[in-house]
C-alpha cells in the first residue's frame, strides 16, 4: 500500500535500470516511488550472462534480489501497476495509473525499456530470447561453434554476419526475400562459404522455444541450432513522447550526458535510451541516473 501521494522522484519501470536508480536515490534519502507493471522485455530469456557476479542466473532471480535490496531503504516505495499518463505542472509532475491513482513528484525517471516488434513468422516469438537471440555478448558463448542462422539483409545482415563469425563459422544468412547485399558484400560471404538464402521464410520449427530448423516457403527445411535477429523496436512506454521528449533516429529517447531528456525534469535510463541491451549496462545507466537526479535536486534546493 502506498501511503503518500507526493514524492521527490517517481521512477516508471522497476527492472534493472529503474531499481538501480532507486537504490542511488534511496541511499541519498530521497522519497522515491517505483511504478512497475511486471512486464520486462527479457521475461522469456532463461539465463542472463556477461554480468559479473550474476553470470548464468535467470533475469527473474537478478531482479528479485535487486528489488529485495532496494526495499531495505525506507524512503523507497513500490507500486505494482501501469502508468498511463503524466502531465507537467508549474513545478511538479502529476502521474496517473491504470487503476486511477494519481501521484506527484519533482522529477520523473523513465526506465521503461523497449518493445520488440516480432515478425509475422510462426515460431519466431516463441523462440525469441531463448534460441533466437539479439546479442552474442549476452548469449553467444552458449551457442559457440554451432550451426547458426542469421535473419537480416543488406548492411544490417552483413554487419551481423561479421559480428557472429567471431563465435561460429557455421553460419547461414536468411535474407527472407531478395538479397539487398552489395556485390562486394556478397563476394565476401561467398569467399567464406556462408550461404545466402533468399527464399522467404515460412516458419521456425522449435521444441518449447529451442529452434530446430527454418522452413522456407518452398518447403525446404534447413537445420540450425541457434538464430540471431534484430527485430525493429518501439518505446515500451508512450508517456515520455506524450510529454514532449525527443526520440533519436534509431528510436531511443534522446538524453544528454546526465541522462536528462529534452523535457526539463524528465530523465531516462536503461534500454529505452542507451545502445546495447545488456543487464549490466542497464544497471550502470540506472545508478548514474539516480546520482544525476539527486544532484539536480540539490542544486535546486540549496
Amino acid at each position: 500500500m502506498v501511503n503518500s501521494k507526493t514524492f521527490d522522484v517517481i521512477i516508471v519501470g522497476g527492472s534493472y535500470a529503474g531499481l538501480s536508480a532507486a537504490m542511488s536515490l534511496g541511499r541519498a534519502l530521497r522519497q522515491v516511488l517505483i511504478i512497475d507493471s511486471g512486464q520486462p522485455c527479457n521475461r522469456q530469456t532463461p539465463h542472463s550472462h556477461n554480468f559479473i557476479t550474476h553470470d548464468g542466473e535467470t533475469p527473474a532471480q537478478i531482479s528479485a534480489l535487486a528489488r529485495e535490496q532496494v526495499a531495505r531503504y525506507s524512503t523507497v516505495t513500490f507500486y505494482n501497476g501501469l502508468a498511463i499518463s503524466a502531465v507537467k505542472t508549474e513545478k511538479r509532475f502529476s502521474l496517473t495509473t491504470q487503476s486511477g491513482n494519481t501521484f506527484s513528484s519533482k522529477k520523473l525517471v523513465f526506465a521503461t525499456g523497449l518493445k520488440d516488434i516480432m515478425p509475422d513468422l510462426p515460431g519466431f516469438a516463441e523462440c525469441w530470447g531463448i534460441s533466437i537471440l539479439h546479442c552474442p555478448y549476452c548469449h553467444g558463448y552458449e551457442v559457440k561453434n554451432l550451426k547458426t542462422g542469421l535473419l537480416g539483409n543488406g548492411d544490417t545482415g552483413f554487419e551481423l554476419v561479421k559480428l557472429i563469425s567471431n563465435w561460429t563459422k557455421d553460419i547461414v544468412l536468411f535474407t527472407n526475400g531478395k538479397s539487398t547485399l552489395t556485390i562486394e558484400q556478397t563476394a565476401k560471404l561467398e569467399k567464406r562459404n556462408i550461404p545466402i538464402i533468399q527464399t522467404e521464410i515460412q516458419s521456425f520449427q522449435h521444441d518449447q522455444g529451442k529452434i530446430r530448423s527454418v522452413v522456407l516457403k518452398d518447403q525446404t527445411e534447413i537445420l540450425v541450432n541457434a538464430m540471431y535477429a534484430r527485430p525493429v523496436f518501439v518505446q515500451h512506454c508512450p508517456i515520455p513522447v506524450e510529454l514532449g521528449c525527443e526520440v533519436t533516429e534509431p528510436g531511443f529517447l534522446k538524453v544528454d550526458g546526465f541522462q536528462r531528456t529534452t523535457v526539463a525534469g524528465v530523465y531516462a535510463c536503461g534500454d529505452n535510451s542507451i545502445f546495447g541491451r545488456a543487464v549490466s549496462l542497464a544497471v550502470a545507466s540506472g545508478t548514474a541516473t539516480g546520482a544525476f537526479v539527486n544532484k539536480d535536486l540539490m542544486e535546486e534546493e540549496f
